[in-house]
């Protein structure tokens, strides 16, 4: 099969997100009921207020605003960093109920790439991994093991490489520390290629509370210490800072 390549979808996100951040923090300070004060925050641009409270570092009210995402040619090497962020909801394709015997895409790593030489010696690896999987499916078949329970099996074989499907939904204080987590050099390159993506699609719905989103570095000093990139400057000219 070939190499897949990486797609980012913003399939859902409440609807004017930064409005609904407005009246959660609005809320909390006045005596109005919810009717009177949303209809208040509706008239009313809530750009500079939001800002304010970006600023303030008040950010329980933006969790109020959620979005989902679909993705698509990632490896699973990058599904298992991505689903370590805890807060979050994931929908991810299963290799249980979805046979790969017509065969599976895969993901190159860019420093393999770079050679051919070692593509080469890559793809022929997952030419092995296929015919194995294959194998090991038909012979749990004749075993009278079939659907799901062999593929359950045969999946033992498939490689960090393969390429998988999932659907993502994180608030928004959730994604400011995902971006702040995966856009950073230090992480590795796959994982912060899809936090780019799903940046972009968020800052064009969002653009007061993720304007000043991404890696540690912009905000001042790397939090990474020691372990920085020494790389800031390049950095922060990337996001437009």
């Amino acid at each position: 099969m070939p190499e897949a390549a990486l797609k980012v979808i913003l399939l859902r996100h409440t609807p004017n997100p930064e409005e609904t951040i407005a009246l959660a923090a609005k809320l909390c300070y006045s005596p109005s009921d919810i009717e009177s004060l949303k209809g208040k925050i509706e008239a009313k641009d809530q750009k500079t207020f939001v800002e304010r409270l970006m600023k303030m570092g008040h950010q329980s009210p933006i969790e109020h605003s959620s979005f989902t995402f679909a993705i698509e040619g990632i490896s699973r090497a990058c599904s298992h960093q991505l689903v370590r962020h805890r807060l979050a909801s994931y929908s991810q394709q299963s290799q249980r109920y979805v046979s790969e015997t017509a065969g599976f895409d895969y993901i190159i790593p860019p420093s393999i790439k770079a050679d051919p030489e070692l593509t080469a010696t890559f793809e022929r690896c997952m030419e092995r991994v296929q015919d194995a999987y294959r194998t090991m499916v038909s012979e749990l078949n004749k075993r009278g093991i079939t659907g799901e329970a062999a593929n359950q099996d045969a999946r033992f074989v498939l490689p960090n490489a393969a390429e998988t499907k999932i659907i993502v939904t994180m608030n928004a204080r959730e994604l400011l520390h995902f971006f702040g987590q995966r856009c950073c050099m230090r992480a590795q390159w796959e994982i912060r290629a899809l936090a780019d993506e799903m940046l972009k699609l968020v800052q064009a719905v969002s653009p007061v509370v993720f304007a000043n989103a991404g890696p540690g570095c912009l905000k001042g000093q790397c939090p990474e210490g020691e372990y920085s990139c020494g790389k800031a400057i390049e950095v922060r000219k990337k996001y437009g800072k």
